[in-house]
């Protein structure tokens, strides 16, 4: 019977007991950060705002696949079903007591609550289990933390951390011989209270904010610079681990960091690559998407997720073969939708279907068959079907963007008097001067232009020499 919070049972609906890192005996491998016990609260009550479209196994799995992610060792982790939410710890008194003998059986550091936590929960908590606990949130943070390695991604993670901080270590954490290090979940002794309080927080926000603007006009110029040169940009966009960085190394040849683990990469990457028609595109990696992504990591992040915003097309990768590829799909396609972007709709939006060497041949096939059915209806390719890993369906795929690349540029030959420089500069910035030659006071150019960028200058410049 599944447990209720009122009437706590000696196991729950699911639980595991193990050594989830597999560690051998002799200790290979990085060093473990610690033990955590990964609990995972289903609220009965609520299902449309607890991840109903996920099976319970389904999301204890991935919570799981947090912790490891930042070296945790966790030798049990359980679904715990909560009838009625506490507003102080979130569970009821007998499974907050509970999983504070949890915590003593299986000597764990910590506790990872996959569900968002109060500050007053938290702390609650903690003192009932006698051992840090954190929530989904501070996980996330933690991991994006422990992975970001270039000054951007450092900067974005830290104002998302701060952010999240703020409340917890100035409104609700009164004992002030609380301490935390790191960013304030797994670490040793950091700074006390008295000196990370509100308006220290504050003062650091702003800072960090103001240097973030520095990174989004650097990368504003940059898309400038691409666009002037006419490289249209490809960003890659998909849930965490579902191979974006193994099908950016074989369309790129570039070496980011790829492995089967939750935000294996977080810092963004842009590399140039040649097609086959003699075109270049930029091919940007940007960071994972999640369940229940925090708030506070979508607004750091704005000068990265920017880069979808400008791109030209949008590569969403998803793993087809995972078992909650729709539920996926339906998280990316809402943080999209945070961006302003409407999955469905956007004609920039591709769907790369990866990991098809993981799918049986039958289930391959009839893929394969949907896909191609789909170009016969809608004459459109908004999907394919790929294996980075393999390299099935790359061809494919460049084909794709090289067919879809073209077609967004159109060139034309325009002549444009030598005296309007501001025309001129226009056709440098927006389109891609192919050729120039000045003769008796007039530039002839081919230049290759989106049709929208073609109206806008004859309306603009064109237009004005008519009326």
């Amino acid at each position: 019977m599944p447990e209720s919070d009122d009437h706590p049972s000696p196991r729950s609906t699911a639980s595991i007991s193990r050594n989830a890192q597999g560690h051998d005996p002799d200790g290979a491998g990085p060093p473990s950060a610690g033990r955590a016990l990964v609990i995972l609260p289903v609220l009965t009550t609520h299902p449309d705002h607890d991840g109903a479209t996920r099976q319970p196994d389904a999301r204890l799995s991935e919570a799981i696949a947090l912790a490891q992610a930042i070296r945790l060792e966790v030798p049990h982790a359980e679904v715990i079903r909560v009838a009625r939410p506490d507003p102080a710890t979130l569970f009821g008194r007998g499974t907050a007591e509970r999983i504070g003998g949890m915590v003593e059986a299986f000597h764990a550091d910590l506790v990872v609550i996959d569900h968002p936590l109060s500050p007053v929960q938290q702390r609650n908590l903690e003192r009932r289990c006698m051992a840090k606990v954190i929530d989904r949130t501070g996980l996330i943070l933690e991991i994006f933390g422990d992975r970001a390695h270039t000054r951007e991604g450092q900067l974005q993670v830290e104002l998302a951390a701060l952010t999240y901080q703020r409340s917890r270590l100035v409104r609700s954490w009164t004992h002030l011989e609380r301490q935390r290090g790191g960013f304030g979940f797994l670490g040793g002794p950091g700074e006390s209270q008295l000196e990370l309080d509100r308006r220290l927080i504050a003062e650091r926000i702003t800072r960090l904010k103001s240097d973030l603007e520095e990174v989004r006009r650097t990368r504003k110029l940059h898309r400038s610079a691409r666009q002037r040169g006419g490289t249209p940009l490809v960003a890659l966009v998909g849930y965490t681990n579902a191979g974006k960085s193994t099908l950016f190394n074989r369309l790129s040849g570039a070496s980011v960091a790829a492995e089967d683990m939750l935000f294996a990469t977080l810092d963004p990457t842009v590399r140039r690559i040649a097609l086959s028609s003699g075109k270049t595109m930029a091919l940007s990696d940007t960071v994972g998407f999640v369940s229940e992504l925090p708030t506070q990591l979508v607004a750091a992040f704005r000068a990265t997720l920017e880069e979808v915003q400008a791109a030209d097309l949008i590569l969403h990768v998803r793993d087809v073969s995972h078992p909650d590829a729709a539920a996926q799909k339906a998280d990316v396609d809402s943080v999209l939708a945070d961006l302003g972007i409407d999955a469905a709709n956007d004609p920039r939006v591709v769907e790369v279907l990866n990991k098809t060497d993981q799918m049986p041949a039958t289930a391959r096939g009839a893929l394969h068959m949907r896909l191609a059915n789909q170009r016969m209806m809608e004459g459109e390719e908004r999907a394919v079907a790929v294996s980075a890993l393999t390299g099935e369906g790359l061809d494919d795929l460049l084909d794709l963007l090289d067919r879809r690349i073209s077609a967004e540029r159109q060139v034309l030959e325009l002549s444009v008097n030598l005296s309007d420089g501001r025309a001129l500069a226009w056709l440098y910035e927006h389109g891609q001067v192919l050729d120039r030659r000045d003769k008796d006071g007039q530039a002839h150019v081919h230049v290759a232009l989106t049709p929208a960028d073609a109206a806008r200058f004859e309306s603009r410049f064109i237009g004005q020499e008519n009326r």
